[in-house]
């Protein structure tokens, strides 16, 4: 019986570390000996599980999505409610408190620079468009919703959730902020026929 390999348990350490600097100093000010100091490592200890900050970029990204996975239920509830649940999380301070958005911004900023980190936001966000189609095919199949394509309503669905968070970021009256997520959440709701 061969010991358990600790590399996925040390990236995972070094990545939350890596995180908690990039909330702190701001994603571009994050850096491996800062990362290192954090851990009260040697920088060359995150070096042999990250080669580069570039490579802890990308750890970085597989962390958001790990995150965000955790607003999908598990399938077998009931399916209106799953889908109910779902939706209701992807429009609460819920989905928000998942990942720091300026983090998730500063990253996103860089797929208009780097091809690589461009491929993996968009794997990303593919990834929980498949999550929610998946969740609607589910509903549909069980005659909850009439959706025909749950893939192009999936990312419709995420179209708004997107644009509403990037307006939201900007509107400081908490008042203002409810009554919009509230609205953008009923909207989802309605087009999903589940007033």
């Amino acid at each position: 019986m061969g010991r358990k390999s600790l590399v996925p348990l040390r990236q995972r350490e070094i990545i939350k570390a890596f995180y908690k600097v990039a909330q702190k100093e701001g994603l571009e000010n994050a850096s491996i000996a800062k990362v290192a100091a954090v851990l009260e490592v040697n920088p060359s200890l995150v070096m042999h599980y990250f080669k580069s900050r570039h490579d802890l970029l990308h750890g970085l990204i597989e962390f958001i999505m790990e995150r965000y996975r955790l607003i999908y239920p598990e399938n077998g509830s009931d399916p209106e409610k799953r889908i109910r649940s779902i939706i209701s999380s992807l429009f609460s301070r819920k989905w928000g408190k998942l990942f720091d958005d300026g983090v998730f911004y500063s990253g996103y900023a860089m797929v208009f620079r780097d091809e690589k980190i461009k491929e993996h936001y968009k794997a990303l966000h593919d990834q929980l468009r498949d999550l929610l189609a998946g969740a609607l095919k589910e509903a549909r199949d069980k005659k909850v919703l009439r959706v025909e394509d749950v893939n192009k309503s999936a990312d419709l669905i995420f179209i708004f959730v997107e644009g509403a968070y990037y307006y939201l970021s900007m509107v400081k009256d908490k008042s203002e902020y409810q009554t919009r997520l509230a609205h953008y959440e009923k909207s989802v709701l309605q087009y999903l026929g589940l007033n």
